[in-house]
C-alpha cells in the first residue's frame, strides 16, 4: 500500500485569476499531474491547493472511473483547500478549521487584525485497507511567504519584512497545535493499534518547531536509539517518515535555488512500524526529483504544467 501527499499547485479551471489562462494550459497541467499520479499509484493521496472542486473532479475523470475525491469546506481566502483521491470509499471522519479552545486568536498584520481560525480546514478520511481501516487527516499549514499590505510581495523596510514575518509564524505555530489536537482526537490513545497518518504541506522542514509540535512526546525518532523501544509515549506520539528519505531526494520544493522538505507523512506507532520505504517523486527511481525554483511571487507559474511541488509517499507492508 502506498500512500502520498502532494501539492498541486493552484488548481484552477480556467478563467480564474490564479490558474491557466485557457484550456490548453489547463489541459497540460491535468495531463502533467495525472501522469505523474498513475505512476505513485497511491491507495489514498492528500492533496493542497485545490482552487476549484470542479478540477480535481477532472483530474479524478483523466486517472479512471474508480477514483474517489473528498475535499474539504474550509478553503481559504482564494479558494484553495484541501482533499483526498482515493481508489476505495472514502468517508470523513472531520473537516474543520477551529483552533482549540484554550489558544487565543493570533495577530495577523499591523493593523492588530487577529486569526480565529485556520486559514485552510483540516480534513480526515477513513479507507479500507487489505491491512484494516486507515485514518488519514491533510494539512496545509501557512505559508512561510509573506504578503503585505495591498497584495505585496515585498516589503516597504525591514521593520515590516520582520512583523509580517513573525504573523506568518504565529498562524502556522497556531494551525499546527489545531492539527495536533485533531490528531489526538484520531489517535484517542491508541496509537499502538490504530493506524493514523496525518500529512500535507506543512510549509517548514523537519527540525522546525511547527513540525516538531505535531509529533507528540519526543524520544523515539526514526533512525534513534528509542525507535525499538515502547515507551508509554507511543499510544499518541507520531513519527515523521523524512529520515526514511533517501538522503538526495529529501526534499520536496526548490525556493531561490534551496531544496527544502516542507511536505510531510507522520504516523501512527502502528503503521510507522510496517513502514517499508519512503520517498519524494516516483517510486521506483533513485534520481532527485526535477523541480523548478520558485521564488517571492507565486503568480510566476500561473498556468505552468505539473507542479513546483514534489509527491511525498510512503509504502507499507499489509
Amino acid at each position: 500500500m502506498l500512500l502520498g501527499t502532494w501539492n498541486l499547485e493552484n488548481l484552477y479551471r480556467p478563467g480564474s485569476p490564479y490558474g491557466p489562462k485557457d484550456k490548453s494550459a489547463y489541459e497540460a497541467k491535468l495531463a502533467a499531474l495525472a501522469s505523474v499520479i498513475g505512476a505513485l499509484d497511491p491507495a489514498l493521496l492528500g492533496v493542497q491547493e485545490v482552487g476549484d472542486p470542479g478540477a480535481l473532479e477532472d483530474l479524478a475523470g483523466l486517472l479512471g472511473v474508480n477514483w474517489r475525491v473528498a475535499l474539504s469546506a474550509h478553503p481559504d481566502g482564494r479558494g484553495i483547500r484541501v482533499g483526498f483521491l482515493a481508489r476505495t470509499e472514502l468517508t470523513v471522519v472531520s473537516d474543520t478549521a477551529a483552533l482549540p479552545a484554550r489558544l487565543d486568536p493570533v495577530q495577523t498584520d499591523d493593523s492588530g487584525g487577529t486569526a480565529t481560525g485556520a486559514g485552510r480546514g483540516f480534513l480526515a478520511v477513513t479507507v479500507r485497507t487489505a491491512a484494516g481501516p486507515l485514518t488519514a487527516a491533510v494539512a496545509h499549514l501557512k505559508s512561510k511567504l509573506l504578503t503585505y499590505p495591498g497584495d505585496r510581495f515585498y516589503p516597504h523596510d525591514e521593520g515590516e519584512r520582520a512583523r509580517y514575518g513573525a504573523y506568518a509564524l504565529f498562524r502556522r505555530a497556531a494551525e499546527a497545535t489545531a492539527l495536533r489536537a485533531l490528531a489526538d482526537e484520531l489517535l484517542a490513545g491508541q496509537g499502538r493499534s490504530r493506524d493514523v497518518a496525518v500529512l500535507g504541506d506543512l510549509n517548514d522542514e523537519v527540525q522546525a518547531a511547527t513540525t516538531q509540535i505535531l509529533l507528540g512526546p519526543p524520544g523515539s525518532e526514526i533512525g534513534t536509539t528509542g525507535y525499538d523501544h515502547a515507551d508509554k509515549g507511543d499510544a499518541v506520539r507520531l513519527w515523521d517518515t523524512a529520515p526514511r528519505i533517501p538522503a538526495e531526494q529529501r526534499y520536496s520544493r526548490v525556493n531561490s535555488g534551496r531544496r527544502e522538505l516542507i511536505d510531510h507523512i507522520l504516523l501512527s506507532h502502528h503503521l510507522v512500524h510496517r513502514l517499508t520505504e519512503a520517498g519524494t517523486g516516483l517510486p521506483g527511481t533513485a534520481a532527485p526529483p526535477s523541480l523548478p525554483s520558485v521564488g517571492e511571487d507565486p503568480a510566476e507559474r500561473r498556468g505552468a504544467p505539473g507542479s513546483d511541488h514534489a509527491p511525498v509517499w510512503a509504502r507499507f507492508e499489509d
